[in-house]
């Protein structure tokens, strides 16, 4: 049985020791480096990937690999310690110290989970956002010329020569059209900004169908999404429109796609 998908830090000390994670792997001989308040508190090449939940894996260090007197232990329990992990004038009470592991979880034993969200992390010199790249997902991005129409509710919203198609494990394939090829008007600008590990941060606009008055308007609230800066990998992708396939229809090189069932559905 995995573990929960949980904010209770109990609760995932208590299943994990008792279930054992759904995965683990080592990640050495990758450098991976912790910093709070300006000060890095944790240096390792010696940390282990833990799937906690079958969705993407967190970092779990050594205890060898903080710096002496960063971390304090308030609180113990069973085959395990809450503890405080304190450097330059900034706390944060998000951390688990493993003090064993039995069968399943015996590789657990001697690890710290520090919460993602309350650290900055570092693989080697480079920054690491939201949570660690799952090392069996790939994102590719290629470039196509076979054309892309996107039509809601019958009415053509986009038309696209040719675009970048990414491909993200576990995800359906995601067409990125020029910003142009969207026809005039359609378009409200959100709020909304997301994040991802893979690609970056995210912009988002409404899809607004309708005269903008009254009961005729119909909006699809951050249906687009686009990165203004996104990561190296993905650069090509910068400044390129994104539809929800699971919310509107394409149509690619003359043939309808069907609507994919995702979380984003």
């Amino acid at each position: 049985m995995p573990p929960p998908r949980t904010t209770n830090l109990d609760e995932l000390a208590t299943a994990l020791l008792a279930n054992g994670p759904v995965r683990t792997l080592p990640a050495a001989p990758k450098r991976v480096r912790v910093r709070l308040g300006g000060t890095y508190v944790a240096d390792t090449t010696r940390a282990t990937y833990v799937w906690e939940h079958a969705f993407y894996p967190a970092y779990y260090l050594p205890l060898d690999a903080f710096a002496a007197g960063v971390l304090s232990y308030p609180r113990s329990g069973s085959g395990y310690a809450l503890a405080t992990l304190s450097a330059g004038g900034v706390s944060t009470d998000r951390v688990v110290v493993f003090l064993r592991g039995d069968g399943a979880a015996r590789i657990l034993a001697g690890l710290v989970r520090v919460e993602f969200a309350a650290a900055e992390w570092f693989e080697e010199d480079a920054r690491v956002d939201v949570h660690p790249k799952d090392p069996f997902k790939r994102v590719d991005v290629v470039f196509s010329t076979r054309p892309v129409r996107v039509r809601v509710s019958g009415v053509e919203v986009a038309d696209a020569k040719a675009c970048f198609h990414l491909y993200e494990t576990g995800l359906p394939v995601r067409f990125y059209l020029p910003a142009t090829a969207v026809h005039a008007g359609f378009l409200r600008e959100s709020k909304t900004v997301t994040a991802c590990p893979y690609k970056g941060e995210a912009n988002y606009y409404d899809l607004v169908l309708g005269d903008g008055e009254g009961d005729g308007e119909r909006r699809l609230k951050d249906v687009i999404w686009y990165y203004r800066n996104p990561k190296v990998e993905c650069a090509p992708i910068a400044g390129c429109l994104c539809f929800y396939n699971e919310r509107v229809d394409i149509e690619l090189d003359g043939e309808m796609l069907g609507r994919p069932e995702t979380p984003f559905s």
